[in-house]
C-alpha cells in the first residue's frame, strides 16, 4: 500500500480531540433524596453501565470519523502484483510479440503485427529512464535485455512473422523469468497478442500459471491487437490418397475449408505444375458455399499422371484478410504398378490361382486390369517355385496358407526381407506340422512360433487403435464397419513374440490377428487366419472375403500390401519446421543434390550415407521444394512440399473465462488501446486508490454517530414531559407522605 499525500496522515492526531472532550464533559453525579432509595440504587447501577457503554461507542465513532477522514485525504492505494517503489523508478520490462502467421491478418489496412509494433513504439518512451527493456518474439532466440532503448526500438522495427513460431506461453515464461532475475524494483511483462484460441492452447499454456507463480512480483499486461470480429476463409488441411501411388491409380485430394465470419461464397482451384520451372495449370475448380463460422470439404481427382514427381497446390480464388492460409501445397511421386508375387500351394484339389482368387481380385480387380488402371501387378506362382523364383523384382511377396517350407526357402525369404522387401504370410489349415514353423530357420523370419489352432466362437476382427499406417484409413469409418458380419471361426495362436514384433490388429477375443516384425530394411506381416477359403467349404476358417459385404476385407488387403511395398512409409508432404528425409534406396544415383526452395534459391545438399537419404532441416518456408541431381534428367528429380499447420488460420477468439483459466490465480491486466494501456499501467504502478471507498465509509460512520448521539441525549432531555407516575411521586413527596405509586426510575 502507498499514499499520495502522506502528510495528511498527521490529521489522525485530531482523534485526541473527542477523547479530551469526552473526559471533560463526563456527567457529575447528582444527590437526590427519594424515599425508596433501595430501588433507586439498583436502577442507578444498571443505568450507569448503559450510559458508560454509550459514551464509549460515541467516542469510538467520533474517533473513527476523524481517523478515516485523515486516511482518505492521504489518498492510499493498493499496489497490483506486489510491485513496490516510486512510480518513476527504473523498471525491468519485457515486450513479448506473437509473430505467428496469424498476425499477418489485416484490418483497416494494417496487419496485427504492424499494430503491435505501433503500440510498442508509443509504449517504449513511456518507460522511466535507465529502464532495462527486452524484446522477445516467436522465433527461437536467446533471451536478454537490449543494450539500450534505441536497440530495443530497432529490434521492434525489424519484427517479421515466422512460420515456425514458439508457443506464446513459453515466451511469456521466459520473459517473466528474465525480468524476475533483474535487480530493478518494478518488473513488467507486456504481451502483444491477437487473443486467438490457437495462441492460448497447448501443453505449455497449461503450465503457464504454475511457472509464473515462481516469478513473484511481475506485472503481466496483455495488449490485445487482434480483430474483435475476424473475417476469414482458410484451407486448413489437404489430404492425399497417397504420397506415392501407381500411375494406374487416380490421385484423390480432399481439402478442408473453414470459415470465420458470416456466410460467403468462394471458389477453390486445383493447380498442377507439369514440369519444374513451368507455370502451373488449372486442373479443377469447385464453388463453395460456406455457412457462417462453418466448414466444407472439396474433393479433386487427377488421373493419367506419368511416372515421376508431380507438384501443385490448391488455392482460394480471390483475396481476403489473411493470405497465408489460402494455399496448400502438395507433392506426389508416381511409379509404375507395384509387382506383387502371390505364392500359394498346389495340390490335387486346388491350384495356386484358386488360393489367390480373393487377394488377387482385391488388389487388382479384373475391371481395372482390363483398363490398365490397377495399382498392383500381381503374379501368381506355386510355393514349390519360390526357391527358383527371383524375388528382387517384386515390391512385395504374399504367401497364402503355406505348408511346412524347407529351411532354404525360409532363408531366401529372410534375405529378401532384410534387403528391404515386404513379406505377408497368411496362415491356414495347411500349416502342419507345427514343429516345422517352430524351427530356427522359420523363427528367424516369423514374429512368433505356432502354439495351436484356436476355435473361436462369435469372433471377428476388432481394431481398437488406428495409429498403425495399415489402419489409418479405417479411423473415420470406425463406427460404420460391421466386422461381426465377417466372422472368424478359427485362427492360429502364436507363442511368445520375437523382439521388436508388435500386434497390429486383434480379434474380438483379444488374441492377435495381424502381427508385424521389422527385419533389416524390410518387414514381415503375419495374419493368423487365411484369406483363401471359399464360402462353399463347410469348414471355412472365416468369411472375410466371402461375407455379404466384404469391402472391409478389400480395403484391409490393399492397405496391408501398400504398407508392404513401402508406399505408406514414404512421406513427401511435411509441416513447416519438420525434418525432411527423402529416401533414395541403397544405391543412390548421386551423392550431391541441388535443392531449389520456393523462393528460387538453390542450395547444395549432400546425401546422408548412413540413412541413404537426403535430410533437409531448413523447412521454414511453405511451398514446393525440388531436388535434382545430374543436370536436368527427370529420373534424378525428387521433391517435397511444406505447409503451415492448420492452426495458422484459426482466428476464433479466446473467451475471458478461457483466458482466466490459463492464468489461474496469477493477476493480469488486459488492454486494447493506448488509453486502456495507460490506465492499466497506472493502476499497476500506483495501485487502486481507496479514496472513494473511504469517503463513503466516513459518511456511513458519521451518520451512525449522529443517530446514536441523538438517541443518547434524548434520554436525558429534562424538558420532556414527566410521566403521570413521576408526577404522583413528586406530589406525595411534597406532602411528606411516602408514595404508594410504583417507582419508575429513568
Amino acid at each position: 500500500m502507498s499514499f499520495l499525500h502522506v502528510a495528511f496522515l498527521a490529521g489522525s492526531l485530531t482523534i485526541a480531540v473527542p477523547i479530551v472532550l469526552h473526559l471533560l464533559m463526563r456527567p457529575r453525579p447528582k444527590h437526590l433524596e427519594f424515599p425508596a432509595l433501595r430501588f433507586i440504587e439498583q436502577r442507578h447501577t444498571a443505568n450507569r453501565r448503559q450510559i458508560r457503554l454509550r459514551h464509549w461507542l460515541l467516542l469510538a465513532l467520533r474517533c473513527a470519523v476523524l481517523g478515516l477522514l485523515a486516511f482518505a485525504l492521504a489518498r492510499p492505494s493498493i499496489l497490483a502484483s506486489g510491485m513496490l517503489g516510486d512510480e518513476e523508478a527504473p523498471l525491468a520490462a519485457a515486450l513479448v510479440f506473437d509473430t505467428s502467421p496469424r498476425m499477418q491478418y489485416r484490418e483497416r489496412n494494417q496487419s496485427r503485427l504492424e499494430a503491435a509494433r505501433e503500440i510498442a513504439g508509443w509504449l517504449l518512451p513511456q518507460f522511466p529512464a535507465e529502464s532495462d527493456v527486452a524484446v522477445l518474439d516467436s522465433r527461437l532466440a536467446a533471451v536478454s535485455f537490449a543494450v539500450d532503448r534505441g536497440a530495443a526500438r530497432q529490434r521492434i522495427a525489424r519484427l517479421e512473422p515466422t512460420n515456425v513460431p514458439q508457443p506464446l506461453a513459453q515466451l511469456i515464461q521466459s520473459a517473466a523469468k528474465l525480468v524476475a532475475e533483474s535487480d530493478k524494483v518494478r518488473k513488467e511483462v507486456y504481451v502483444f497478442t491477437d487473443l486467438t484460441k490457437a495462441a492460448w492452447s497447448g501443453e505449455s499454456t497449461r503450465e503457464l500459471a504454475r511457472r509464473l507463480a515462481a516469478a513473484a512480483g511481475v506485472g503481466i499486461y496483455l495488449i490485445d491487437v487482434g480483430a474483435e470480429h475476424p473475417n476469414n476463409v482458410a484451407v486448413t488441411e489437404l489430404r492425399l490418397s497417397g504420397d506415392v501411388l501407381s500411375n494406374h491409380s487416380a490421385l484423390r485430394l480432399q481439402a478442408d475449408v473453414a470459415r470465420v465470419g458470416p456466410a460467403i461464397e468462394r471458389t477453390l482451384e486445383l493447380n498442377v505444375i507439369e514440369r519444374a520451372g513451368e507455370k502451373p495449370s488449372v486442373r479443377g475448380q469447385t464453388a463453395l458455399e460456406l455457412a457462417a463460422d462453418g466448414a466444407q470439404q472439396a474433393t479433386f481427382q487427377l488421373r493419367g499422371l506419368a511416372p515421376g514427381i508431380h507438384q501443385g497446390f490448391v488455392k482460394l480464388v480471390g483475396e481476403d484478410a489473411l493470405a497465408c492460409d489460402d494455399t496448400r501445397w502438395f507433392t506426389v511421386e508416381v511409379r509404375e504398378p507395384w509387382r506383387v508375387l502371390i505364392a500359394a500351394p498346389s495340390d490335387a484339389s486346388r491350384k495356386p490361382e484358386d488360393y489367390a482368387l480373393f487377394l488377387n481380385e482385391a488388389l487388382a480387380p479384373r475391371s481395372l486390369r482390363v483398363k490398365g488402371e490397377a495399382a498392383f501387378e500381381c503374379q501368381i506362382a506355386s510355393l514349390n517355385m519360390l526357391l527358383n523364383e527371383p524375388l528382387d523384382s517384386f515390391a512385395a511377396v504374399c504367401i497364402l496358407d503355406p505348408p511346412s517350407l524347407k529351411p532354404e526357402v525360409w532363408q531366401k525369404l529372410r534375405g529378401y526381407v532384410s534387403a528391404g522387401g515386404g513379406l505377408g504370410i497368411f496362415l491356414g489349415r495347411n500349416a502342419a506340422p507345427i514343429e516345422a514353423f517352430n524351427e530356427p530357420a522359420a523363427l528367424e523370419l516369423m514374429p512368433g512360433g505356432l502354439l495351436r489352432q484356436w476355435r473361436a466362437e462369435d469372433s471377428y476382427l476388432a481394431p481398437t487403435s488406428f495409429s498403425h499406417p495399415i489402419l489409418a484409413k479405417f479411423r473415420p469409418l470406425s463406427g460404420a464397419i460391421a466386422w461381426e458380419t465377417l466372422p472368424v471361426f478359427r485362427h492360429w495362436q502364436l507363442g511368445k513374440l520375437a523382439e521388436g514384433s508388435a500386434v497390429v490388429l486383434n480379434y474380438a477375443d483379444g488374441k492377435p490377428a495381424l502381427v508385424e516384425r521389422p527385419l533389416g530394411a524390410g518387414r514381415v506381416l503375419v495374419m493368423t487366419t487365411p484369406v483363401s477359403d471359399p464360402a462353399s467349404r463347410a469348414d471355412a476358417w472365416n468369411l472375410l472375403p466371402t461375407g455379404d459385404e466384404p469391402w472391409p476385407f478389400v480395403m484391409l488387403a490393399n492397405e496391408l500390401v501398400y504398407y508392404l511395398v513401402g508406399s505408406g512409409q514414404e512421406q513427401l508432404n511435411y509441416l513447416a519446421g519438420g525434418t525432411v528425409a527423402i529416401h533414395l534406396g541403397p544405391d543412390p544415383s548421386a551423392s550431391v543434390y541441388s535443392l531449389t526452395t520456393p523462393a528460387g534459391d538453390q542450395l547444395r545438399t549432400n546425401v546422408d550415407e548412413k540413412r541413404d537419404a537426403i535430410v533437409v532441416t531448413a523447412t521454414d518456408l511453405p511451398g514446393n521444394y525440388l531436388l535434382r541431381a545430374g543436370g536436368s534428367d527427370d529420373h534424378n528429380e525428387r521433391g517435397f512440399s511444406i505447409n503451415l499447420p492448420p492452426s495458422a488460420g484459426e482466428l476464433a477468439r479466446v473467451t475471458p473465462a478461457e483466458l482466466k483459466a490459463v492464468f489461474g490465480d496469477i493477476p493480469f491486466k488486459l488492454a486494447r488501446d493506448r488509453t486502456e494501456i495507460d490506465r492499466s499501467v497506472s493502476a499497476g504502478r500506483a495501485g487502486h486508490e481507496l479514496f472513494p471507498f473511504l469517503i463513503v465509509l466516513v459518511v456511513i460512520v458519521l451518520a451512525a454517530e449522529q443517530v446514536i448521539s441523538n438517541r443518547f441525549y434524548q434520554d436525558y432531555d429534562t424538558a420532556r414531559k414527566k410521566s403521570r407516575v413521576a408526577q404522583l411521586a413528586e406530589r406525595f413527596a411534597r406532602r411528606g407522605q411516602p408514595s404508594k405509586a410504583p417507582v419508575a426510575a429513568r
